[in-house]
């Protein structure tokens, strides 16, 4: 036998089936426990050491069941790995790069690409597996039928995932404006849109050969443009929900592909992305007083028709010094700092950790104020301090802190806004009203720290900066924080 024939044989099973689903079970299970270690701070580094051992066993067991497949032989296994091997490379250098480069505050627009990524391959495998030598060769029946159906659905949701994350990824950097795009009938017209695509679906069943394509195409077409349109109606305020959103998204659409695959392993790790990114969604808008089928469908925390406007803020602003700030802290007893946005943008979290350790070594009581949707990211504020290396005990969710205030000597607001608006509460015109808001303004005193007078994210001025008991410290956060720092240290 020469070399070439040598090459040609079939070499024995790499792994059998029993082999495979232990190993996707061990995979499955690591899954599991990284989510429920990413549930807590103090866990967050073992559960994502989890999902990186589970992905790893996927990758590798995925790998060596495609080479298990009838009919194979050594020199297509060995090109198949290449192939294989070179986009991981290819692929990992490129996340590891991102990853390093990207600072805080750039966080939420590489979520959004990374959500459009899994979409784009969940469209993917759709048309691949539609176009593949088996599929075409599939005689009409309930198999084939199921088949095309699962391909339908999961370009679609693929689509739909891939549009809407480019388009979150570009409002969240600024490139598109953050006001919501209100389309007159919008819901109807997302509702034929929807309709449309899954009727698209019978021509494809009905069609022969590859006769079904520029139906498939269509529905790619269709569902991409209902995923812009369903974020573009979305307004800035609320891109936190909406990237919790996609992330929901973007695991049902790997669980489609999954289906299409015939692989179990995407299936359960797309159903886990999934449920779990709905579930925080859900509790995102609980905590904004909205309902989860006003993000679904489109113009979020928008009403269709204009009502009064908000009542102008009533009072004057009165800025206090550096200096001033500083001797008022270090007569405080208690201190709560509520982070925002601005927070990440000044990259002032470092200085925020050491003011908050001169003060705690000075006696003074110091706790953070978390809002579910504090930052343009789910836990935005968290990773934040925790990248500091503030204590993970006391930083407090909303619920736990919101009673505290009345016996709160200080509050540091520090480049946060819609969060700590009392119209919120009491203003009915209010584009915000019925959120629930930190009530910051509860406490003795309420220091803002801002860099200048402009409205929040969502446009909506805040009547905290003109009560009596608030003061401004205007400027640039880190440069606010590194002073006080000094000033209480001399």
């Amino acid at each position: 036998m020469d070399g070439t024939a040598a090459m040609n044989v079939a070499p024995p099973p790499m792994m059998t089936d029993g082999v495979l689903t232990v190993a996707y079970l061990v995979a499955g299970v690591l899954f599991i426990r990284s989510l429920g270690g990413l549930s807590k701070q103090e866990t967050a580094r073992r559960g994502n050491l989890s999902g990186i051992v589970g992905m790893a066993i996927a990758v590798m067991v995925t790998a060596a069941a495609w080479a298990n497949h009838p009919g194979r032989d050594l020199t297509s296994d060995l090109e198949a790995i290449g192939l294989l091997g070179a986009a991981l490379v290819v692929g990992g250098g490129i996340g590891a790069v991102l990853a390093r480069r990207v600072e805080m505050t750039g966080m939420p627009e590489l979520v959004a690409v990374l959500h459009s990524f899994v979409g784009l391959a969940a469209v993917l495998v759709g048309f691949a597996s539609y176009l593949s030598p088996a599929a075409l060769a599939m005689q009409p029946g309930v198999d084939r039928t199921v088949h095309l159906v699962e391909i339908g659905v999961g370009v679609a949701v693929g689509a739909l995932t891939f549009t809407g994350s480019i388009v979150a990824w570009a409002k969240l950097r600024g490139s598109i404006s953050g006001k919501p795009l209100l389309l007159p009938g919008r819901h109807a017209l997302n509702a034929l849109v929807a309709a449309a695509s899954l009727g698209l679906s019978v021509p494809i069943v009905l069609a022969t050969g590859a006769g079904g394509l520029p139906y498939l195409v269509a529905i790619a077409v269709l569902a991409g443009a209902l995923g812009v349109h369903l974020v573009m109606a979305i307004g800035g305020a609320d891109m936190p929900v909406v990237v919790s959103l996609l992330n929901s998204y973007s695991g049902w659409a790997a669980a489609a592909a999954g289906f299409v695959l015939a692989n179990d392993l995407l299936i359960v790790t797309g159903a886990l992305v999934g449920s779990s990114g709905a579930i925080l969604s859900i509790i995102m808008c609980r905590a904004m007083n909205r309902s989860i089928a006003n993000v679904i469908f489109g113009g979020f925390g928008t009403a269709d028709a204009k009502g009064p406007v908000a009542a102008a803020p009533a009072g004057e602003v009165i800025e206090m010094s550096q200096s001033d700030v500083a001797a008022m802290l270090r007569a405080s007893k208690s201190v709560v700092v509520v982070p925002g946005y601005g927070m990440a943008v000044a990259r002032a979290q470092s200085a925020v950790h050491d003011l908050t350790r001169v003060l705690r070594e000075r006696g003074t009581a110091v706790r953070f104020a978390i809002h579910p949707v504090a930052g343009r990211l789910p836990g935005h504020m968290n990773v934040l301090l925790a990248e500091a290396g503030v204590p993970y005990d006391i930083v407090l969710e909303m619920e736990e802190i919101n009673h505290e205030f009345q016996a709160t000597d200080a509050v540091l607001v520090i480049g946060a806004n819609d969060i700590v608006n009392p119209g919120a509460l009491d203003d009915v015109h209010s584009p915000i009203y019925g959120m629930p808001v930190l009530e910051v303004w509860k406490a003795k005193t309420v220091v803002v720290l801002k860099r200048g007078m402009a409205a929040g994210y969502a446009g909506v001025e805040n009547p905290l900066f003109h009560l009596e008991n608030t003061r401004m410290l205007f400027g640039d956060a880190k440069k606010s924080m590194d002073g006080l720092v000094t000033a209480l240290r001399a």
